[in-house]
């Protein structure tokens, strides 16, 4: 994934969507709650993951780039707000601090979620200023990444079925905005999004593949997040299907098919290069054994 200028573009676009609806006119203890979602980041891997591709396609619009890298983080933050609900899953801690719902109340936090999600599809209409035809196609992608029948909603959905399709959860959960963030960094720099949508999914079942993993052998001091959650809960997970080894397995083997669906483009052979050497990021240190 790309480096310093690209994490320099990602937090100077959220900086810049979070100032505008957190001034002096907004809620303060609303503001400081949609703030506490964003700020201090995680690895920001979708967004990150949005701009690799729009490199490799040419990126002749960064503004569009960055526009679409900093919605699909802002929907990322938005579906961790309401995911650590008590509703769902519960969650006291988040990145190593209070979830917004434990630092702010459960009302702030749904409305933090909410503000996050409309704060999202505002920051790509605004991108219409420098290609309305591209800012159009933004939204449309982002929108299918969240929502039904395919989106992360659909994803949170199927954890209250009783029998989930483990294929279809994963894919809903944590596929679909990596599938957006990858399809949204190719339309953002005007070629064809859909071709980018495979190695999407296959990224973001790797990640899904590593934070199962993460949840059955990682420590929560340094995941910032409660462990165990899955077994608890009753949540489909990959180990508890495949074992340890085979989901290690299992994740190592959809980084190499994400890498080898790279579409045509420019830029493709250093993408796969990145996509690979990123690899052992996605497995847990806890999980690398297993994986040979």
């Amino acid at each position: 994934m790309p480096g310093e200028d690209a994490s320099a573009r990602i937090e100077d676009g959220l900086h810049r969507a979070l100032a505008r609806v957190t001034g002096p006119a907004a809620p303060p203890r609303l503001s400081s709650a949609l703030c506490h979602a964003v700020f201090p980041g995680g690895q920001r891997i979708r967004p990150r993951l949005c701009l690799s591709v729009a490199a490799a396609c040419g990126d002749d619009q960064p503004v569009v780039a960055t526009a679409a890298a900093a919605a699909i983080e802002l929907l990322h933050c938005a579906s961790l707000v309401h995911d650590d609900m008590p509703c769902f899953d519960n969650a006291a801690l988040r990145r190593g601090r209070p979830s917004v719902h434990a630092a702010f109340g459960e009302p702030l936090a749904l409305l933090a979620g909410d503000g996050l999600i409309m704060l999202a599809f505002e920051t790509a209409a605004m991108a219409a200023v420098a290609d309305p035809l591209r800012a159009a196609s933004l939204s449309l992608i982002i929108a299918r990444a969240v929502g039904m029948p395919h989106g992360i909603v659909a994803g949170q959905g199927w954890e209250s079925e009783a029998d989930p399709d483990l294929v279809l959860y994963q894919r809903a959960k944590t596929g679909a905005l990596f599938a957006g963030a990858a399809m949204a960094g190719a339309a953002a720099a005007g070629c064809a999004a859909e071709p980018w949508g495979t190695l999407g999914h296959r990224l973001g079942e790797a990640y899904q593949v590593a934070d199962d993993i993460s949840d059955v052998v990682g420590d929560a001091r340094a995941l910032g997040k409660p462990v165990g959650q899955d077994a608890v809960l009753g949540r489909p997970n990959a180990v508890h299907e495949l074992g340890i080894t085979g989901a290690a397995r299992r994740l190592m083997a959809l980084v190499e098919e994400a890498a080898a669906h790279v579409p045509d483009c420019p830029g493709a052979d250093a993408l796969r290069a990145q996509i690979l050497a990123q690899a052992s990021r996605f497995l847990p240190k806890e999980a690398a054994q297993h994986a040979a």
